[in-house]
């Protein structure tokens, strides 16, 4: 791929036909901003390997698609949905209310939201522009800003849909919200874009279930964009899982700013899709705020899963962890880029970032790189990074029992990775990301 390469030669590409079906009924300044955004498409590069973020990241496969905006299928992909392909792909046990976007665009029929308390509001991004768009403008790129790289402004340039999720101050939610966000039904390769805003306010606390799927091994695209707003005294739990077709590319920009005394707790696991970058970037703006974020990947033959990690100390008193772990096996390969930045005025922050790997074939690759850039002087930081392979004295215990060898690989990977997923709450969620990981495993390492 030509390390110079304009996104107008690209990515603005895949965006035609939308204009019309994307302005209709939309306020002057959102105009404004996708044409903005699409300035910065025609003169910016699409990143390139001697750029540090994208050197181990290889565009050529998702460049060479021809995506289109899935705008135009949605009526018949909700009609397939109604019919019970949902309700597979539900989490067993799990009480929560529940948004369903099919791609890119919320659908009310199929999300069960009765119950919320006062307090509480979750709703369309389509329909919030219709009623209070300046609320909209309040809040879009409060966070993100122009966002990480040029991929954020295609996000922008085609916004079309996605959900707002607002707590008010000091307003606690009993049970999660999980948004689960389908791929369904088009002809051609097509490309999904929503975009979220969550702002909980001071003092309030929730819990959000964000997860990708597609029953279908359909070719497509999620650039998806969420940005993250904790007020004073806050709290958020997040679990993502990404369990993207086979043939999907994923990338998925998550921004969270935290307030003073805010807490953020958070869980990545990327299980599906053949190519995915994850963005995340964390930005404390407030005394004593506190952040955790584990994640969890799993890449087999002809699959890239990749995690760029940003955590800003901007202010003194704060504490961060990041414990990432892999599972390699075939050809897959995978990237973590991790960055604690500690500016010179964030005096006693405690930030800590771990990536552990573990390889089950010659031929998988991961790319480790944890980073602190560090100005303070009253400091705890640590970073560290593994790669290895199954010990042969355990593989060797399990053998002597009676357990085929592909068996023996399953259970020690999966003791690997419960660091990671026990940590995850509630406990239907747990099971549910239990299953799907021994069900991916089962895939990777088939028994003889």
């Amino acid at each position: 791929m030509n390390p110079a390469l304009k996104p107008v030669d690209t990515l603005d590409t895949w965006l035609l036909g939308s204009s019309e079906r994307l302005t209709r009924g939309d306020p002057p300044w959102l105009a404004r901003e996708r044409a903005c955004a699409r300035e910065r498409l025609r003169e910016e590069l699409v990143p390139g390997p001697r750029e540090e973020g994208w050197r181990y990241t290889n565009l050529r496969a998702l460049l060479e698609q021809r995506f289109r905006p899935a705008l135009g299928v949605i009526r018949e992909a909700t009609g397939a949905l109604e019919e019970g392909k949902l309700q597979a792909h539900l989490v067993p046990g799990l009480d929560a209310w529940c948004v369903v976007l099919v791609n890119g665009c919320f659908v009310p029929e199929l999300s069960r939201l009765e119950g919320l308390p006062a307090g509480v509001k979750v709703t369309s991004l389509r329909q919030l522009l219709l009623e209070d768009p300046e609320l909209v403008e309040r809040c879009l790129n409060g966070v993100a800003g122009l966002g990480a790289h040029v991929f954020a402004a295609l996000n922008t340039a085609g916004l079309h849909d996605g959900f707002l999720f607002h707590v008010a101050e000091r307003t606690h939610l009993e049970k999660p919200l999980e948004l689960i966000q389908v791929s369904l039904g088009a002809d051609e390769p097509h490309l999904i874009q929503p975009r979220h805003l969550v702002r909980l306010e001071a003092g309030a606390r929730a819990t959000l279930i964000e997860r990708y799927l597609s029953p279908e091994p359909s070719l497509y695209c999620t650039n998806n964009l969420m940005e993250v707003d904790l007020g004073e005294g806050s709290y958020m739990e997040h679990h993502r899982l990404q369990e993207e077709s086979p043939n999907a590319f994923h990338l998925s920009g998550l921004y969270v700013r935290q307030s003073g005394h805010s807490g953020y707790r958070g869980s990545n696991l990327a299980l599906g899709a053949a190519w995915s970058r994850t963005d995340i970037r964390v930005a404390f703006e407030g005394f004593g705020g506190d952040c955790k974020i584990d994640g969890l990947y799993l890449a087999g033959d002809a699959q890239l899963v990749d995690f760029h990690l940003d955590v800003e100390h901007r202010v003194p008193g704060c504490a961060s962890r990041q414990h990432f772990k892999g599972l390699l096996t075939g050809k897959g390969r995978a990237v973590l880029d991790g960055r604690i930045h500690v500016a010179k005025q964030a005096q006693q922050t405690d930030a800590h970032l771990k990536n552990a790997n573990l390889l089950l074939s010659r031929d998988a690759e991961v790319d480790t790189k944890p980073q602190l850039e560090i100005h303070a002087d009253d400091v705890k930081c640590s970073h560290g990074a593994s790669v290895g392979q199954i010990e042969p004295e355990q593989l060797f215990y399990l053998r002597s029992r009676g357990i085929s060898i592909e068996a023996a690989q399953r259970m020690l990977c999966q003791g690997f990775a419960g660091e990671i997923i026990d940590r995850i709450e509630p406990e239907a969620l747990r099971s549910y990301a239990y299953g799907k990981l021994s069900a991916a495993l089962d895939r990777k390492i088939p028994a003889e």
